[in-house]
Formats: C-alpha cells, structure tokens, sequence
C-alpha cells in the first residue's frame, strides 16, 4: 500500500473515531438532559397554572369535532355552535359598510380615485394616511398609537362625558385585552414584603384570572350578587380585601362594566360607592368598559367610572383610574382587527414615562386596528353622505341583539331547574341550573366538575359550545355557564330549542 494511500484510510479513520466519540459523549448528554432543553419540569411554573377557559378544552374537543363531521362522521347534530366566546362576525354579524370602506381605502389608496367610495370615507382615509409613515398602513407608528387618531379618541370620550379629555393621556393597543396586561404590569411589585394583589369580579372575565397567574400577583375575588342581578355590595369588597390583607398587599381594582360573564350594568350609586372604597383603601382602578354600546334593559344607562369620578370632585377626582375601550365588541364586532384603547388619568408623571417606555417595547398596535379604531371615534356625522346608512346598521344591529338578549334569558327561565337574570348589556347570558345528584356523581366518576361534565355532555350532543361558571368563577355549590347572545336570530332560536331538548334528556337520564 503506498505512503499516500495509507494516510488517507488513517485520516478517515481518526475522523470516523472522533464522530463516534463525539456520538457517544452526545448520547450521554442527551440522557443526562433529556431530548429537549425547555421541559415541563423547567417551564415557567406560571404558565403551567394559568388558565383561559374560553379556548379551553371544550373549544378544543370542538374543533376536533367539526373536523370530525368534515370527514362524514356520524353525528346527532350538523354544525358546531359555538357560543363559548363573544367573536361576533364568525357568528354571522355583518361588518358595518362604513367601516369596511375606510379601512379598502386605507389598505389600497389608489381606490381613493374611484367614485364608488363615498367622500366622507374618503376624507376619513387621507387622515388616517396622513398620520403615518410614509403614506402607508404598512410602516411603523408612535408606540402609543397615531397622533390624530389618539386626538379622536379623546374628542370620543370628551363628547361622551361632557369632560375634558387630553389626547395624551390616550394610548391605542392591539385590543383592550394588550392595553389592560400593560397597565397589570405596573403594579408588579413587591410591598412591604407582600406580593401584589389584584381585586376582580366573580365571576370574571378569565383574561384577568390568566394574566394575574402568568404575572404571579394574587387574585382577590369579590363576589357578585346574583340575587340583586349580578350587583356589587361595599360590604363584599371590605370582606375580600380584609381577608386578602393577611397574605398580600391590594393594589387595585377591576370592574367589567357592563359585565362580563354576567350582563349587568351597574348603576351610577354602585359607581360612587365603588369609588369610595377604592379611594380609602388606595386601589388603582381599572374600568374595563368594552360593552358601553352593548345596552338592552329598559332603565339601564352606561355611565364611565371617568365621569363619575370626575364629577364626585375631590379627593375622588384626583383618582388613578385606567379605562378599556375595544373595536371588538359594541355594534362593530371587528375583533380580529385588534383596536383598543386606555385613557389613563392621573398617573405620576414619573410612573406614565415608566409605561411609554414599557410599550415602545412591542413597538407600536397594529395599523389596521388603529384605523378601526378612529372610524369607531368619528363615525359619520348628520349631513354626510354615509351618515344614514352608518346610523341604521348601527341600529339594526344593536336592536337584534336587544332581542335575542330577551330571548335568551326568557328561554332558561323557562327551562326546568334553571335562573336566569336579565341580560340588560353585554353580549352574554350566565344562568344557574340545578344538576340532579346522579349527575353530580357521574361528574365526579368522569374526573369532571359538574358543570364541565354538564357542557361536554351538551357539545357531545348538540354541537352547542358554552363555557362552564367554573371558568369564570362562581358562588361554591353553584354551576353555571356563559353563553353568547351572537348567533343570528333564527339560528338562535334553533340553538335555544336543542338546548331544552338536551335539558330535558339529561334530567330525565339522571334523575
């Protein structure tokens, strides 16, 4: 063999030893590791508790279903329904033309020379262009949102309350949702030792209950008073705090108003006798007010935690209060757009350049919600050419949802071993039912509470997707469940009719 030759084979053969070594000492490490870096032992131990029972597993057990019935499946039931979350297009609202206009025109300028389009949607278009970048949607904004749409926001709640509001104390998010866990952020701190907790509403929207367990700050439930519709009594807000104080320091206060599961509105002696409290026990406020157009109840009137607190005058005025607005509910239903907005007053002036910086992080909201956003601040005004057809599909939306809101309550109310209180705003219904003690067992044997075990018999059956009250939260001993108000009127009609169906069966088949 020649000298070459074999300096070759020897060269391939201590590469070869070198990979085998390195194989091995590779496998060895893998053993001692595991096949991934990130485990579930080594997850962040708060996103293992955190929960959002919205598109939790009866969403997924759904989902898989209408896949199911795309393959032919077999089922007692043709459709999915689901009424487990408040997505109003999916759930056949149609977009306002207005807003669909403004927003052709802002994607695609070259449609502002087509005299199809109206001019008032028109004008509306070149302002929105005018604030940005460019000329263009596509570019990057402000973090805190474009000048003139925070300056319309702040005319919107001007016009509103009858109060000044400053453009800058505005900032336009990616939906109320991003605007409320940015605010939820401020407060993560320590005091005296003590973890900070957060007061919210039982039963609640669980975007709170989520963020707080992500965030690891406590929950401080306060119970709703289903007896008095869904109301708010001082005396449970002084029961939760006193109890809370023992293990963390309060910070602040959530209200979902009108609420969310519950539908009520909550009148403007509640408002004053929350501000009271949370001024004496030194709570920032969070007013999540995303259903202030969603108002059905004779009698029922929106009134801002702003303007009341305002109009209380001092010390109350001088407040630290956080409102939540969104282009997702209301008579627009443009959830997947993401436009919202916070008005935050009387923040520390050191504390807000805290929270401009903590945003510029993401760098700025969607474009496109943002613009959603401002046409929902300065809709058509009387004398222009879409003023009419903006009004009467504004009208007519809001007015079917009068309705079915009605329909809906008057529906359980009806049904054997069920309550429910009137839905006076909102887009949900959260009634009580009664579950026979067979049914309580059966949930145990399944490993199931009984209303989980209630609404996956129900989707199993039906089709029909509702959340269970454990996910929201409810007085124990009770169930409940959340469903929506959206499905069009003749869909829900068929909707409520299978439900009483199923009600029937399962009480008869656990009896």
């Amino acid at each position: 063999m020649s000298t070459s030759r074999f300096l070759s084979r020897l060269r391939i053969y201590s590469h070869g030893k070198k990979l085998r070594q390195f194989s091995t000492s590779f496998r060895r490490q893998k053993a001692e590791m595991g096949e991934h870096t990130l485990t579930l032992d080594n997850l962040n131990p708060n996103v293992k508790v955190m929960e959002y029972a919205v598109r939790g597993p009866l969403v997924i057990r759904a989902g898989e279903i209408e896949k199911e019935l795309e393959k032919g499946t077999k089922k007692p039931f043709n459709e999915v329904i689901k009424a487990n979350i408040g997505d109003c297009h999916a759930m056949g609202q149609q977009p306002i033309t207005f807003i669909r206009q403004v927003l052709a025109l802002v994607t695609y300028p070259p449609l502002l020379d087509d005299p199809k389009f109206p001019e008032d949607a028109k004008q509306r278009a070149r302002t929105i262009l005018a604030g940005c970048r460019g000329g263009s949607v596509g570019s990057y904004t402000d973090s805190p949102g474009i000048e003139v749409i925070r300056r319309h926001v702040a005319q919107y709640i001007q016009e509103r309350d009858g109060i000044p509001a400053d453009w800058q104390n505005v900032v336009v998010s990616a939906g109320a949702s991003d605007a409320i866990r940015n605010v939820l952020k401020l407060l993560i701190c320590e005091v005296n030792g003590k973890r900070p907790g957060v007061m919210i509403p039982i039963p609640q929207y669980p975007l709170y209950s989520a963020s707080l367990a992500e965030f690891n700050m406590p929950q401080i439930g306060y119970y709703l008073n289903e007896s008095t519709n869904w109301g708010l009594d001082v005396s449970e807000l002084q029961r939760a705090i006193s109890e809370a104080r023992k293990t963390c320091h309060p910070r602040a206060i959530v209200i979902i108003n009108p609420g969310n599961p519950t539908g009520q509105v909550l009148s403007r002696e509640n408002i004053e006798a929350i501000i009271k409290f949370a001024y004496k026990e030194k709570l920032f406020i969070f007013a999540d007010e995303v259903y202030q157009h969603n108002i059905y109840a004779p009698g029922s009137k929106f009134y801002s935690f702003k303007k009341v607190l305002i109009e209380m005058g001092e010390p109350y005025s001088k407040m630290e209060l956080a409102s939540f607005m969104s282009c997702s509910k209301g008579y627009m239903g443009e959830c997947g757009l993401r436009g919202g907005y916070a008005e935050v007053i009387n923040m520390e002036p050191q504390v807000k350049a805290m929270y401009l910086k903590a945003i510029s992080a993401m760098l700025c909201p969607t474009v496109l919600g943002q613009a959603c956003l401002d046409i929902v601040m300065n809709p058509p005004k009387k004398g222009e050419p879409s003023y009419e057809l903006f009004q009467k599909e504004k009208n007519e939306v809001l007015e079917s949802l009068k309705l079915r809101a009605k329909m809906v309550a008057d529906t359980f109310n009806s049904m054997e071993g069920f309550s429910c209180n009137t839905v006076q705003g909102a887009m949900y219904a959260f009634p009580q039912m009664k579950l026979p003690p067979k049914a309580i067992e059966a949930a145990k044997k399944a490993g199931k509470a009984p209303d989980v075990f209630y609404a996956f018999e129900l989707l199993e059956n039906t089709g029909i997707c509702i959340v269970p009250g454990s996910g929201f939260g409810q007085q124990p001993g009770t169930y409940h469940f959340r469903t929506t108000i959206l499905p069009q009127p003749d869909k829900l009609k068929g909707m409520l009719d299978k439900f009483a169906q199923f009600h029937k069966q399962f009480l008869s088949k656990y009896s």
